[in-house]
């Protein structure tokens, strides 16, 4: 598509304000060349300026390349730390479910351990009642003995 400039030659339309391609500037060079009237200089300096003014084109179209290719870096770099992010954010959701699990079984081992404990008291407590009865039944049974036998 293109647009009728000034002088009425028609000029490339580019969107998103940037050329499309070092092409599209080239021929957009051209075109105002064709445009420049003559001046009324020798030839060597038509010449030196046509080779200056070639340099420069080449060197903006150099820079502007260059330009695109950091801004396509950039957005690399870019769509590569949100993808980090967002795999860091997934990492750290997974971890802290996990901590949650962690927490929860660790909760559900104490319960244990603490259930585990009373009962274990409550065991040797009844061991020791247990005990105590039958040294009583044994110093009962010697205690009869002694009295059945006198020395």
């Amino acid at each position: 598509m293109s647009t009728e400039g000034l002088v009425g030659i028609p000029l490339p339309v580019f969107d998103g304000g940037f050329w499309e391609s070092a092409e599209a500037l080239l021929s957009m060079d051209s075109i105002m060349m064709e445009v420049s009237p003559a001046g009324s200089n020798s030839g060597s300096d038509e010449f030196n300026r046509s080779a200056d003014d070639d340099r420069k084109r080449r060197r903006k179209i150099s820079n502007r390349e260059s330009a695109r290719r950091s801004r396509m870096r950039k957005q690399k770099h870019l769509d590569d730390l949100r993808s980090q992010a967002n795999r860091l954010r997934l990492d750290n959701r997974e971890m802290a479910n996990r901590l949650n699990l962690a927490l929860q079984h660790n909760e559900m081992l104490r319960q244990e351990n603490d259930r585990l404990r009373s009962e274990s008291q409550e065991l040797r407590r009844k061991l020791q009642d247990i005990r105590r009865f039958l040294l009583f039944r044994r110093l009962q049974h010697l205690a009869s003995v002694n009295q059945q036998n006198p020395l």
